[in-house]
């Protein structure tokens, strides 16, 4: 159900690598949700970072959208970057399982599995 990468990168160089790579790979980051400092404003003691990406190709975006306008709420794709325990980690929901359980259009298996290859490839190239 997941895809995650454990990195060597401290987590402002894995957040940086992570939107280059996004950007590299032709997709959008349509915003950066910072959950930590969201969390600390809000007077939680929360002890570690948290970047979560909406990334989106625009193409790809469209082919789900005319097959099913439904899955308007599972987009954007999000993939994140956060420490645990003294590590930065790198990952995502897989989107063929996310989208295989809400539809059962074999045509989005397809777009999903397009989707979910680039955006491997973006975290195992911001986890090196």
């Amino acid at each position: 159900m997941y895809y995650q990468k454990t990195t060597q990168k401290d987590f402002k160089q894995a957040s940086k690598d992570l939107e280059d790579a996004v950007i590299a790979h032709k997709f959008g980051v349509l915003h950066v949700h910072d959950l930590g400092n969201t969390l600390r404003s809000k007077g939680i003691d929360f002890k570690e970072d948290c970047h979560v990406l909406e990334v989106c190709s625009p193409a790809q975006a469209d082919k789900v959208l005319s097959i099913d306008m439904q899955l308007n709420m599972a987009l954007p794709c999000r993939i994140s970057v956060w420490t645990e325990d003294g590590e930065t980690k790198i990952g995502m929901i897989k989107p063929v399982k996310m989208l295989s359980d809400l539809s059962s259009d074999a045509r989005l298996v397809e777009v999903a599995t397009e989707v979910e290859q680039a955006t491997k490839t973006m975290i195992d190239e911001a986890a090196v």
